[in-house]
């Protein structure tokens, strides 16, 4: 196991500072225990069961500063990542809360959408109940420097049986290489609320940085949360991070998370069933190629009788690069009449690409319904024949299958400008030659 004491993570931890004169002295607290325990814990190796599969040691031979001031930024900077249909939108620029950017709700809106350091000032009670105790940094050391490091975060609450018609757009920008920012990003939907929240990792240049991110999301009962993840960093960067959901009643959550970015890249994504009739749906894509490598890590714990999920996870990898999914289903001693799937389907461009996958149920009730499966491949010959033989050429044959491949994730995507970028993006990636 790699100590605390390494450079990389000793760097990371050098530049906290604890925020003076904190009007919810709590927050203070959670840093500095944070903090503490970030000097205590190791950081995962291929020795540790969920990372054996994922080599982090060209992580931990860079060195990385905290991020400086951010520039200032015109509009026309980020445009090409605008989505037009969201109502309100947070901006950060390498940590950095970019105001002349963003767009708030107006003025006496219920919606509250705001950097987590002012929702600290107002409602530090409501922030109190949820931040930190989804996504844990216990037996975390990645959680725990995020939390070390929490200033400039977003946060989201959706008030009771308020109906947000409007997407809302939460966007991390990168713009300097060899540094490391720790996102976080809040939101709670109360009781019979329901939203959209876009949550989307860019970068303007193709250096190497850290991005080092928390969501947690507290969906009340009966709401619904739609949770878009987009992943389109420089493909030098490394991206970790960890997505944690609580579902109480009848509540629904959708997620979909497509990475396309980063050297290497790993999301933790836990959804908790805490009540009985809650429901998620977790659709996720994989692009990589060259030597990138994405891993997905899942654990959908079914708590109580009468929830269900499904989740549908594929995974496009060319040259030499690597996918990995694991996604783990547990359902507890007397969660009965569960209804849980599964499927992993993994597509391998060339000889040279690798997928790892592992789907896995722990069934510890006798009155469910669950399965799950997993396939891993290369196009059919079949299909490939059934093109040519209709006139299209065996290089837009291929590149015709794989685009569909990918697409079925993409179309699940409930913001019409961000599935369509990112379907020009899976058509570019999947253009090739033999």
């Amino acid at each position: 196991m790699t100590t605390a004491t390494t450079p990389f993570l000793e760097h990371l931890l050098a530049g906290q500072k604890i925020v003076a004169a904190e009007p919810a002295g709590w927050a203070n607290r959670l840093r500095a225990d944070a903090l503490e325990r970030a000097h205590q814990l190791t950081l995962p190796t291929t020795r540790d069961e969920d990372w054996r599969f994922t080599d982090l040691s060209p992580l931990y031979k860079l060195v990385f500063r905290p991020a400086s001031a951010a520039p200032a930024l015109g509009a026309d900077a980020i445009a090409a990542f605008a989505a037009p249909e969201a109502g309100c939108r947070l901006v950060f620029v390498d940590g950095h809360f970019a105001a002349p950017l963003s767009q708030l709700p107006p003025a006496g809106a219920t919606l509250v959408v705001q950097p987590l350091v002012d929702g600290l000032k107002v409602r530090g009670e409501k922030v109190h109940a949820h931040l930190a105790s989804l996504a844990g940094f216990a037996d975390d050391a990645f959680r725990a420097v995020n939390t070390a490091y929490l200033h400039d975060g977003a946060l989201v609450i959706v008030p009771r049986n308020h109906a947000e018609a409007a997407p809302v757009h939460v966007l991390f920008v990168s713009t300097q290489a060899e540094v490391a920012t720790h996102p976080r990003l809040l939101v709670v939907a109360e009781s019979g609320a329901d939203v959209t929240v876009l949550e989307d990792y860019v970068a303007l240049h193709e250096g190497a940085y850290c991005t080092n991110a928390v969501t947690e999301i507290a969906v009340g009962a009966n709401a619904r949360v739609r949770h878009v993840r987009v992943q389109r960093e420089s493909r030098a960067a490394f991206h970790i991070a960890t997505a944690a959901v609580r579902l109480d009643r009848d509540a629904a959550y959708h997620a979909v998370s497509v990475a396309v970015g980063a050297r290497i890249s790993r999301l933790n994504h836990d959804v908790v069933h805490a009540a009985e009739g809650a429901f998620c749906a977790l659709d996720g894509l994989a692009l990589v190629g060259g030597r990138q490598l994405a891993d997905t890590h899942s654990f959908v714990d079914h708590t109580v009788p009468h929830t269900g999920g499904r989740q549908l996870h594929k995974t496009v990898v060319a040259d030499g690069a690597r996918a990995v999914f694991n996604g783990r289903v547990v359902v507890r001693p007397g969660a009965q009449q569960t209804n849980s799937a599964q499927e992993s389907r993994n597509l391998l461009l060339s000889d040279k690409a690798q997928v790892d996958t592992k789907p896995q149920l722990e069934i510890f009730a006798d009155d469910v319904k669950c399965a799950h499966g997993a396939t891993v491949g290369q196009l059919e010959a079949e299909e490939l024949f059934y093109l040519e033989s209709r006139g299209i050429g065996r290089d837009a044959a291929r590149n015709l299958l794989t685009y569909g491949f990918a697409a079925e994730i993409v179309d699940r995507i409930p913001l019409a400008s961000v599935a369509k970028a990112l379907r020009e993006t899976v058509l570019a990636r999947t253009q090739s030659k033999e």
